[in-house]
């Protein structure tokens, strides 16, 4: 037998009823997709949204899918799909309740914060608005604070061994006098 026993790569699963060809063409047309039939009021928000995100220097393609997945796991695969023919991209992917994400730009905790939060949107148009605003969100610096938390505690316990060792030569040096005293009145009795 000559080969992999295994394929390396993960299969993608694109939801039954999406047609990545219409998908990839609205999106290269108007960075969003939408299924067929949305109300005009769900497009302009779209829309909106996608320019707000261009004003703050995000390249977001937003792509809604209909009927939704029992699972979240295809809609980051077709998230993936889209940041792979637009690359620099941050992708979002809306199936009610489920969000799925891809970005270079952004890390993964980032994005799945994002994505909690889209989940909580009532509709694609909100659900996207907090998308981005999570994404606008600026995060504590926890590993700075970490390095500096370490820092710290090092320096504390360095200054608390030199001054036990400090401490402990006064003790004994006084120690010294006292024993050399009481060996001279051992000596003398």
């Amino acid at each position: 037998m000559h080969g992999l026993l295994f394929d390396p790569y993960l299969p993608t699963e694109i939801p039954a009823g999406v047609d990545m060809v219409d998908v990839q063409a609205q999106v290269d047309a108007t960075g969003f997709a939408v299924p067929a039939g949305a109300d005009a009021a769900e497009i302009d928000g779209l829309r909106q949204v996608v320019t707000e995100a261009a004003d703050h220097g995000i390249d977001l393609k937003i792509v809604v899918v209909a009927p939704t997945p029992p699972v979240d796991a295809p809609l980051r695969d077709v998230a993936n799909d889209v940041g792979a023919q637009h690359p620099g991209a941050t992708v979002l992917v809306l199936g009610a309740p489920y969000a799925g994400s891809f970005s270079t730009t952004y890390d993964r905790a980032t994005l799945e914060a994002a994505e909690d939060v889209a989940k909580t949107g009532n509709g694609p148009v909100q659900a996207s608005q907090n998308f981005l605003s999570q994404l606008q969100t600026p995060i504590f610096p926890w590993t700075s604070f970490t390095v500096a938390l370490v820092a710290v505690v090092a320096i504390a316990a360095g200054v608390t061994r030199l001054l036990q060792v400090r401490a402990r030569r006064e003790f004994d040096g006084g120690n010294t006098d006292v024993g050399a005293a009481e060996k001279a009145s051992a000596s003398t009795a």
